[in-house]
């Protein structure tokens, strides 16, 4: 497909990251890109987004589906639009070279986000407070 732009500072030029990129739960074959080993389990965009702004990279997000996802939920919907390089031809940041690079960076910093460490620790509490609570119901006689 021909692009109306040569303009690599235009939004339709932007490298297009799909959270199933990074996700370690799918296979190649359903479109991850990078090894298992240094993926995300079931990233979303928005933490794509959150990782990217606060390293300073012009992002946006897009309500689209990959087309290999077969699920149809709002967590697995969105794409994030980066901007790699300026109107001049050089790049934004020199970390972020190529797509890989900057799928590489994201899986790596979404486990240090607080939402991710949150999860983990609240999680188990909860649980078992809900184990705790249920009450068995006997016919009273």
């Amino acid at each position: 497909m021909a692009h109306l732009t040569t303009n690599p500072a235009d939004k339709e030029r932007f490298i297009c990251l799909y959270p199933v990129y990074i996700n370690s739960k799918k296979t190649l074959a359903e479109g991850r890109r990078i090894p298992t080993e240094k993926g995300v389990e079931n990233p979303s965009c928005a933490e794509i987004r959150d990782v990217l702004t606060a390293a300073g990279v012009n992002v946006y997000v897009e309500n689209k589906m990959h087309p290999r996802e077969w699920n149809r939920d709002v967590q697995f919907r969105g794409r994030v639009r980066v901007q790699l390089k300026q109107e001049d031809g050089s790049f934004c940041q020199d970390k972020f070279t190529s797509r890989k690079e900057v799928m590489f960076y994201v899986a790596e910093m979404i486990p240090k986000l607080k939402t991710r460490t949150q999860k983990s620790g609240g999680g188990d509490t909860n649980s078992q407070q809900g184990e705790g609570g249920k009450k068995s119901k006997k016919k009273k006689k």
